[in-house]
């Protein structure tokens, strides 16, 4: 089962990821976390990115989560390929050939989670870009590439954040994914 944390970067979804593992995990639930691949790009990120940058990041991403569903149940994913071609589309524009593999790889999500934009500033982590406009046009482009190509999604509603990991928790444990994974 593969289950993501999607939206623009700074909204909580690296929190939201380890607070689902520890949930999971009480449950004896074997899952592994693939992180944020972008932040251990060679190559510049955020807007000063180029798509040779966003071509290494999308395809570790895929990399990543192929070798953790070798070993695991169920992983959880900080991002997924729609988020990571979002930030390529706002850099260097839609890249048809890159999005028909994006189109593809998104369906072997059992479970995405939006998580919204909030109106309060993103602390400063030195290697994620804090500009308001730049957050806003790549939540706006997540939200819209799910909405064109009718990805089934869940929304995290907004200001409800204490009760994030929980709304989660029973959905991924009431998947039919997950069933099945455990038999």
């Amino acid at each position: 089962m593969k289950i993501a944390f999607i939206g623009t970067h700074g909204v909580g979804k690296t929190t939201l990821c380890y607070d689902l593992a520890a949930l999971l995990k009480r449950q004896d639930i074997h899952l592994d976390i693939v992180k944020e691949v972008a932040r251990l790009s060679p190559l510049p990120i955020n807007r000063k990115t180029s798509l040779e940058a966003q071509l290494w990041i999308l395809t570790t991403q895929v990399a990543e989560e192929i070798r953790s569903a070798a070993h695991h149940r169920v992983v959880v994913c900080d991002r997924s390929v729609l988020d990571n071609y979002a930030y390529m589309v706002f850099a260097c524009g839609r890249q048809r050939p890159i999005e028909r593999f994006v189109d593809w790889w998104i369906r072997s999500y059992d479970l995405l989670f939006k998580v919204p934009l909030a109106n309060g500033v993103t602390s400063e982590d030195g290697v994620r870009d804090t500009d308001a406009f730049f957050m806003r046009s790549i939540d706006r482009l997540v939200s819209e590439l799910l909405e064109e190509k009718k990805i089934a999604h869940q929304v995290l509603p907004q200001g409800q954040r204490e009760r994030w990991v929980e709304i989660v928790r029973d959905v991924v444990l009431g998947s039919p994914a997950l069933v099945q994974k455990q038999l």
